[in-house]
């Protein structure tokens, strides 16, 4: 076999270890959330409502924290406790959650970056007085009115961890945003879905996750990384721990509209994602090898790419002189095309959804402009760097 032919042999070998893990998670899971849904009733809790906190992180939130709170007040109840902690604020978050009735925590430490700095303060905070159990809501995000009863019906019947379905509020804003949606959608909706069809761990997504007191004293939460809410959940499998996913209660958050917001949000999820795969990897491997099964859908889910760069490498090896190559890839592209339609249809409406398609290239493009901007965001010492806010209240 002469040399360009190793060479081409290589790279096409190389193409297929590099994009296989995330088609089979994506079909895997695409398929098991169309699985009908196991309903378990729950018989109603016979003793007093579980106390529950509402834990909302505030950096510089004073454009949206009114906006979240009012929702939140709308779902809460007696058993219901809003606790906001306003980190390294310069702005009237602080004033205006109080004047709003939620019970503030002011940390002001300039050494304590980043959004598990606060977590970790208002995890503690609520420890210590009578919580059962503490759910994480974004100060830049909206709630269904019936999502703190559901959170509280499922750790009443004996869930430990739980994540709420995760939508973007502003999709409407521009084609960036109905893109982000729709990757919502895939992401935060049919894999979670998938998961918790096939008793798997839905993950953490950063909002409306749920930790009962019993897990946050096992586990301690003390990740600090850029994409903390990956790095605890990789704890919580560790522990073999299971986040159960609640599916019929959403949180709305904000997205950025501008490319400056979209590219210091991308760089910080996809580099964080990035130092978590070299973190973890080796480690869940070896659960997998000593017979912890459930571990090897975390490890596909770790080791996968973003689905702009699968279409990059994709879009590469349909272009090489290989026909089994060429085979793959048209079969690669129709899993990725049955994932985004499954993600659609779990949207308010499949071709307002779909709108957002005609962008991709130009999205693809933009990703890789940012590609460094990703790296050094991978680095250990990376700091967390907070998404800029382009919207008000008034303008949602």
């Amino acid at each position: 076999m002469s040399a360009p032919s190793v060479l081409l042999l290589l790279t096409s070998v190389v193409l297929v270890v590099a994009t296989l893990p995330l088609l089979v998670e994506l079909l895997v899971l695409s398929v098991a959330g169309l699985l009908p849904q196991v309903r378990v009733e729950h018989e109603e809790p016979k003793t007093d409502p579980m106390p529950i906190t509402v834990l909302i992180p505030a950096h510089n939130e004073e454009a949206l924290i009114g906006r979240c709170l009012r929702t939140v007040f709308v779902a809460a109840d007696s058993a219901t406790e809003v606790l906001v902690v306003a980190h390294n604020c310069t702005d009237a978050t602080a004033a205006q959650a109080e004047a709003a009735g939620a019970k503030v925590l002011v940390l002001n430490d300039p050494s304590q970056t980043g959004k598990g700095s606060a977590l970790v303060w208002g995890f503690t905070a609520a420890l210590a007085e009578r919580s059962q159990a503490v759910l994480v809501i974004d100060a830049d995000s909206v709630i269904d009115a019936g999502l703190i009863a559901a959170v509280r019906k499922r750790l009443q019947a004996g869930a430990r961890a739980l994540q709420c379905r995760y939508e973007v509020h502003n999709s409407h804003d521009s084609q960036r945003t109905r893109l982000m949606a729709l990757a919502f959608f895939g992401v935060n909706v049919i894999r979670p879905r998938g998961r918790a069809r096939l008793g798997l761990s839905a993950g953490i997504l950063g909002n409306g996750f749920a930790l009962h007191r019993q897990v946050l004293t096992q586990i301690p939460y003390d990740a600090q990384s850029v994409v903390e809410d990956l790095e605890y959940h990789l704890a919580l499998i560790k522990a073999g721990i299971r986040v159960e996913f609640i599916d019929s209660a959403a949180v709305r958050g904000e997205m950025p509209v501008s490319t400056t917001g979209a590219r210091t949000q991308r760089a910080r999820w996809e580099g964080g994602r990035l130092r978590m795969m070299r973190r973890w990897t080796l480690d869940l491997l070896g659960g997998v090898f000593r017979g912890q099964v459930r571990q090897i859908e975390p490890v596909l889910d770790l080791i996968s790419l973003p689905i702009a760069s699968e279409v990059i490498l994709l879009l590469i090896a349909a272009c090489l002189p290989m026909p089994w190559l060429r085979l793959y890839a048209v079969g690669a592209f129709a899993v990725l095309l049955f994932h985004i339609t499954a993600a659609a249809i779990s949207g308010p409406g499949f071709w307002t959804t779909m709108r957002a398609l005609p962008i991709v290239p130009s999205y693809i493009l933009w990703k890789l402009r940012i590609l460094p901007e990703i790296w050094r965001t991978s680095r250990f010492d990376a700091a967390w760097v907070r998404t800029k806010r382009e919207s008000t209240a008034n303008g949602h």
